[in-house]
């Protein structure tokens, strides 16, 4: 009874506990246990039974794609339901042994949490290339997202790409070159290191086209990752600047964690690409392949469009539950949202594929529940008009040995976001839309015109901490409208104030759609032509173009480059004014 759940507390434990004996009797959780690989999910569908669930999913594509959309399909290719004799074994009926990878031992392995399948033999893989293939052909669906890709070889994967590229309209009915595919390239398990021969992860997946998720923009951004402390801060959640009590330690440590991660978050909005240089905070010049991210490779892409980038999606946290845990307790409201635009303009304005949570603009809250596949709508709705972001619906059945955490701060009242904040975050994010859109300078489609066209301002030792300017470059004449633009994302809540001589004498001016904002903070956001100075308010996002002929020869080398990068840093200047 929801009316009855509302009664209750916002940090109370029973929503939960009325939840729990029925959450795996729901016929709306997550699909993740696939029992028929060609079947369409029944859920959809008013009968399941027949027909009707073939032709209303073909109808609900032909529908997406009619309302001016492209349909991407979440596939589950890694594992199946069951195997052996088990009531939904159906490939091990087959042939018995064959379908599933096994251990030494030879029992199927069950690392993705359910029966693992062999994408490495000859007959599983091609049964995951002919679904995609009918999925692509007869429901004419234009993407497909790959759960667990790394549990799968990179020759299935790019078997899977090769039998797309082959579709063709006039013999299929469809481009299958306009077909883009993309999945989760996590290294672990069985597979981990290449053990059963080359995995489709991300430090494999550069030159296929293919993309990954990257997770080394969202740690940077959010801070930590999902497997450590949900308290620790990152580049948007105040890190140095506002520590909280569990981040509190050495200021030059938290100084120079937060350069390794505003690198990381530099490397992804570059595309992620191997060979991007980047400047160090301890003035190092080195490709994005060098700079380490937990002992790996920070950039790992040869192609923008292999960069998935995002700070939230369906697992863990909800980026607002994030910096609820992350944020100083002395933080605003007012200044959390702030957070949570300054976090999404990260991705917004990264080069290849921005990647957001449902209701990532509206402050989407599950109440700290990580993991609610099976929570119901309870733990999992989205509030359409605007009134409530599902903060504070109670504690969480997930993270029981937390709930001393979170239940401080589901009771406060003050983090309770209402209509005025929702309605802001969702505006400034259609903002960051319209801006993404007006330009083809944040959609480069190769690594080349990344390297030419774009390049980083306030890099090195003597950087501002905790301030992205991005610089990008018409140099193929992309964009009819603005030859340069520079984007500044000041995380921090201090004005800053930042200058370059290669700005000096020239006409900068704030994006036209941020020239209206509801943003009244942009306001402070200005450009001194003489001096060639940006002012950026405390956490705002502002972005300045130069419209008019070119001011800078397009075979001169990319800012972006390694040598580039090293002139620009040395004429760099500013001034921080401590003032909020």
């Amino acid at each position: 009874d929801y009316a009855e759940f509302a009664a209750l507390p916002a940090d109370s434990e029973e929503q939960q506990a009325a939840i729990t004996p029925i959450r795996d009797l729901d016929g709306f959780n997550w699909g993740y246990d696939p029992f028929h690989f060609m079947a369409p999910e029944g859920s959809y569908a008013t009968n399941p039974d027949g027909a009707q669930r073939i032709l209303e999913y073909r109808q609900m594509v032909a529908a997406v794609n009619q309302a001016g959309l492209r349909f991407v399909q979440d596939v589950v290719f890694n594992h199946t339901n069951a195997s052996g004799q088990e009531a939904r074994s159906v490939l091990d009926r087959v042939v018995p042994g064959y379908y599933h990878r096994l251990d030494t031992t030879g029992q199927v392995t069950s690392s993705t949490c359910c029966e693992n399948t062999a994408t490495e033999h000859n007959m599983m893989r091609k049964l995951m290339v002919d679904s995609v293939v009918l999925w692509a052909r007869e429901y004419k669906v234009d993407g497909f997202r790959f759960d667990l890709m790394g549990h799968h070889m990179l020759e299935d994967m790019k078997a899977v790409r090769a039998a797309l590229d082959g579709l063709t309209l006039e013999k299929d009915g469809v481009d299958g070159k306009k077909i883009y595919i993309y999945g989760e390239g996590w290294n672990f398990g069985e597979v981990a290191g290449n053990a059963r021969g080359v995995n489709a992860v991300q430090h494999n997946i550069g030159g296929t086209g293919i993309g990954v998720f990257n997770d080394r923009l969202r740690d940077a951004v959010r801070g930590g990752n999902p497997f450590g402390d949900p308290r620790e801060q990152g580049f948007a959640t105040g890190l140095l600047y506002e520590p909280n009590s569990n981040e509190f330690r050495d200021g030059d440590q938290q100084k120079w964690k937060l350069f390794d991660y505003t690198d990381w978050t530099r490397i992804g909005m570059a595309g992620n690409l191997r060979e991007f240089g980047i400047i160090r905070g301890n003035g190092d010049l080195v490709p994005a392949r060098l700079v380490l991210y937990n002992g790996s490779a920070a950039g790992y892409t040869e192609d923008p469009q292999e960069n998935i980038v995002y700070v939230s999606a369906h697992d863990n946290e909800t980026l607002w539950d994030s910096i609820q845990l992350k944020a100083a307790p002395g933080t605003s409201l007012a200044e959390r949202v702030r957070m949570n635009n300054i976090a999404l303009s990260t991705v917004m304005f990264s080069q290849g594929i921005p990647f957001f949570h449902a209701g990532d603009d509206l402050l989407r809250s599950k109440s700290l529940d990580r993991n609610s596949y099976n929570s119901g709508d309870w733990f999992n709705k989205i509030d359409w008009t605007y009134q409530s972001n599902n903060w504070g619906v109670g504690l969480p059945g997930e993270g029981r040995e937390r709930w001393d955490i979170f239940r401080p701060l589901l009771a406060n009242p003050s983090l309770k976001a209402g209509e005025q904040e929702i309605t802001f975050s969702a505006a400034v994010f259609r903002e960051y839309l319209q801006i993404r859109k007006s330009s083809p300078l944040f959609r480069l489609h190769t690594a080349e015109d990344i390297q030419t066209s774009l390049s980083y301002l306030n890099v090195g030792p003597q950087q501002i901490p905790g301030l992205i300017v991005l610089h990008l470059r018409d140099t193929k004449n992309y964009d009819p409208a603005y030859n340069e633009i520079v984007v500044l994302i000041n995380a921090s809540p201090n004005t800053i104030r930042i200058s370059d001589g290669h700005f000096a004498n020239q006409d900068f001016e704030l994006h036209p759609v941020q020239q209206g904002s509801v943003d009244e903070r942009l306001k402070l956001a200005v450009f001194d032509g003489e001096s060639g100075t940006f002012t950026v308010p405390g956490r705002t996002t502002a972005i300045f173009v130069l419209a008019g002929p070119p001011t800078i020869p397009a075979a001169l080398p990319a800012l972006g480059l390694l040598a580039g990068m090293a002139g620009l840093a040395a004429l760099l200047t500013f001034w921080l004014d401590k003032k909020a």
